[in-house]
């Protein structure tokens, strides 16, 4: 069974539009448009889904909004009746797909629903001990993949919390025991305004001055920090410790100390042993 379109989680345009004009009245009237079918061969959260797009004049450019799916590629062989497109799909429930010719008019809308069988956890061991966080795709669709790929990837296994503040936050993820940084994948865009707040055992991802620049290195609010959530832009939360909170205020009370040009550091590196899905 054909299931219905997910699509980019941004406007792409994919067609750019072309052709001239005439002002000779007898001319044949401007092509438009239309589309007859999108379909998707499956909905299944994380995997590639393939959408064929069928209808007249598709040559002439369409543009697909959707936030369910990340990174829409088009493959070979279109045709102006025909398109096919590949995306990840990160996004959960109900979204709303839209797709508008080159000059922006609407020419399909429709919802969606993407299935999620049960809410993503990751389990992660540190020599201090270990804490369960749950993930939230629904909100953050595009952070819980982030740091689901670099967890898949064991990006995270010898990595520490590079940074504790004990009324604040632990951070880490960025850095191994000899404050060396390795190569991280590309960055991020920013999720925030989801309705998820820095409150006390909430995950969120840590960046730099520019707001979409969020890698690998992620913190964990040992206090609310609701300032947080629109503080220079805000940053984004992704999930909340479900177990293991205590473990989270064992690191938030270690020495610490300035060390290769850091501030608190932990004397003793506090280690990321594993971060695995276990959910």
């Amino acid at each position: 069974m054909k299931l219905p379109i997910i699509l980019a989680s941004t406007v792409v345009l994919l067609t750019a539009c072309g052709g001239g004009s005439s002002s000779d009245s007898n001319t044949t009237p401007a092509k438009k448009v239309s589309i007859s079918e999108v379909t998707s061969d499956q909905l299944v959260y994380r995997k590639l889904s393939t959408i064929t797009v069928k209808g007249q004049n598709l040559d002439l450019g369409i543009n697909f909004s959707h936030p369910g799916c990340l990174k829409i590629t088009e493959l070979t062989g279109s045709t102006a009746t025909q398109k096919t497109f590949s995306c990840k799909i990160v996004g959960v429930g109900t979204v709303p797909v839209v797709v508008t010719d080159g000059s922006g008019n609407s020419i399909y809308a429709s919802n969606v629903t993407i299935p999620l069988a049960v809410q993503p956890q990751v389990t992660m061991v540190t020599n201090m001990g270990t804490v369960v966080m749950e993930l939230n795709p629904a909100k953050a669709p595009i952070t819980v993949d982030n740091f689901l790929n670099y967890a898949e990837s064991g990006f995270y296994v010898n990595k520490i919390f590079h940074r504790v503040i004990s009324n604040f936050m632990i951070q880490g993820g960025g850095f191994t025991a000899d404050l060396a940084q390795p190569a991280t994948q590309a960055a991020i865009k920013l999720e925030v305004g989801t309705g998820l707040s820095n409150t006390r055992g909430t995950i969120a991802m840590a960046r730099t001055n520019v707001l979409d620049s969020a890698t690998s290195q992620f913190f964990i609010n040992v206090v609310d920090n609701v300032s947080l959530d629109t503080s220079g832009g805000g940053y984004a939360v992704f999930g909340k410790v479900i177990s293991g909170l205590d473990v989270v205020d064992k690191i938030k009370d270690v020495a610490v100390s300035t060390r290769g040009g850091m501030e608190n550091v932990p004397n003793t590196a506090v280690v990321i042993n594993s971060m695995l899905q276990t959910q």
